[in-house]
């Protein structure tokens, strides 16, 4: 208001001034305006005022809050600056503590002499044209000490080397003892394989000292003995041609032993001259059909002594079923065979035929562990069972006949892992002879009857392809006649395998 009656006094004073002839009542109505407008000036102004200062405070408050947030920002910058500091200290010193350590093994290493890289690992074998020849085999000191229940046995004999049955004494003779060292039985390999026009050829050589007596020296001074074949042959295919196991036997019920043959009088054992064909039918199943080597070992009435005749006509017929699995392998293997001899214009035959069956039966997933067996019965199957613990017939001059032999024989064992590199092996074998009725007892009273064994041992490798075992095996004969004898041997063996 005091501005409105300011600005009105202000025009009615130009309006005075520009008519002189303003008369005295207007003079004092201006001066009326004039001093009310001075008393309501001040009033005007302290509200001015007023609300200025309050706008201001509003003003001033509004940056107080943001200098605040602003302040907060700042503050929680700060302190992540700080922790990245630190982080990047604690990095640094960690770098430089790994840098010394770097250095001091860089100096050791450095003082170290410099070890050449690994070698690449060599091939299985090695080439000579394009085919590849790989060898192997073990050698073997056989130490063991042996005692005969009933007798003697001769110097050098075979029964001294191993566990042969038929060479027990037997009778009234007084006990004897004996204790040698042989390496004889160490054993040497060559396999030969050769891919021609898309067939797989191959070929196998095996030796070993035992198989041949000796003639270049004695125990008493060189020990040297012959290298003799054990196993020749070729492969084609699904042939097989030269000498090798007898199709008839199943060599994986063999048990682990530290004799050359473990249980002799109840496996089929025969190494000879052969062709073979093995047919795959599926599911883990193989047939093997084979012509085999002819010899018959016949015995004469009266007589226990073997004959190898000479005189087959005919190859021995052989057969074997086998089923592969993750458990393990069955065998059923069946022999037809003819038994024949000849002096001069008189001569004579009969047939033989026999079955086994066999198997190896693991215990545990790593094949550590396992079950062998194998049951043979027959008849003139003689050479094929025990070694020829029994001839394959007898022959009766008074009838230019050939007698019947029948045979039962069996044998087990059982593999049992006491120990990553420890393992025992109990194992028994038995034989029964049977002879035709014809016979009378007297023609064969001094003929084999029966055999049997048993033994348990342990096996332990130190290092691999190392083995060392101890084994003890009791073993007993018996002849028609009823006279017997026993033997009972302790022996240990080490041997490296290549």
């Amino acid at each position: 208001m005091a501005i409105v009656l300011s600005r009105w006094a202000s025009r009615i004073s130009k309006s005075g001034r520009k008519e002189r002839g303003m008369n005295k009542g207007g003079k004092a109505l201006l001066g009326a305006l004039l001093a009310a407008s001075a008393l309501t000036a001040p009033q005007a102004a302290v509200a001015k005022a007023a609300n200025s200062i309050e706008a201001r405070l509003e003003r001033l408050e509004a940056e107080m809050k943001g200098l605040r947030r602003d302040l907060d920002v700042s503050k929680i910058e700060n302190e992540a600056l700080k922790v990245r500091a630190e982080r990047a200290e604690t990095r640094a010193l960690a770098a430089e503590a790994e840098a010394q350590e770097n250095g001091k093994r860089l100096a050791v290493v450095e003082a170290r002499p410099a070890v050449p890289p690994a070698p690449k690992p060599q091939a299985d074998g090695f080439k000579s044209g394009a085919t590849t020849i790989k060898l192997g085999g073990y050698v073997k000191l056989l130490a063991g000490t042996t005692r005969f229940g009933n007798g003697e046995l001769a110097t050098n004999a075979l029964g001294r080397d191993f566990y042969l049955p038929q060479q027990i004494p037997t009778g009234t003779a007084p006990a004897s003892r004996i204790t040698e060292f042989t390496a004889k039985q160490s054993r040497f390999w060559l396999n030969f394989g050769t891919d021609v026009a898309g067939h797989a050829v191959k070929a196998y050589l095996e030796t070993d000292f035992q198989t041949a007596p000796g003639t270049q020296g004695s125990q008493r001074t060189t020990n040297g003995y012959n290298l003799a074949l054990r196993r020749a042959y070729l492969q084609v295919d699904r042939w097989t041609f030269g000498e090798d196991w007898s199709t008839f036997q199943f060599t994986g019920a063999l048990p682990e032993s530290t004799d050359y043959v473990g249980g002799a009088e109840g496996t089929v054992f025969v190494r000879q001259p052969l062709v073979r064909y093995s047919a795959p039918l599926g599911k883990g199943m193989t047939l093997h059909l084979g012509i085999e080597n002819p010899e018959s070992g016949t015995a004469t009435s009266g007589s226990p002594t073997l004959i190898e005749n000479g005189d087959d006509h005919l190859p021995d017929f052989t057969a074997r079923l086998v089923h592969s699995g993750k458990s393990g392998e069955l065998s059923l293997a069946g022999v037809f065979r003819q038994i024949r001899t000849e002096t001069g214009a008189v001569s004579a035959d009969a047939s033989g035929y026999g079955a086994s069956l066999g198997g190896k039966l693991f215990l545990n997933s790593a094949r550590t562990g396992d079950v062998r067996f194998m049951l043979t019965y027959g008849r003139n199957i003689g050479r094929y069972v025990g070694l020829n613990f029994a001839p394959d017939a007898v022959y009766v001059p008074a009838s230019n006949t050939l007698a019947n032999v029948d045979v039962l024989a069996a044998i087990g064992a059982v593999r049992v892992p006491l120990a990553p590199r420890l393992r025992a092996n109990l194992m028994g074998s038995y034989q029964s002879v049977s002879y035709d009725g014809s016979l009378s007892p007297a023609d064969i009273a001094t003929f084999n009857k029966s055999a049997w064994s048993a033994a348990a041992n342990l096996f332990y490798s130190p290092v691999d392809s190392v083995d060392v075992g101890i084994e003890y095996r009791h073993g007993a004969r018996k002849l028609v006649n009823g006279a017997d004898g026993s033997t009972d041997r302790l022996e240990a063996a080490f041997k490296y395998s290549f």
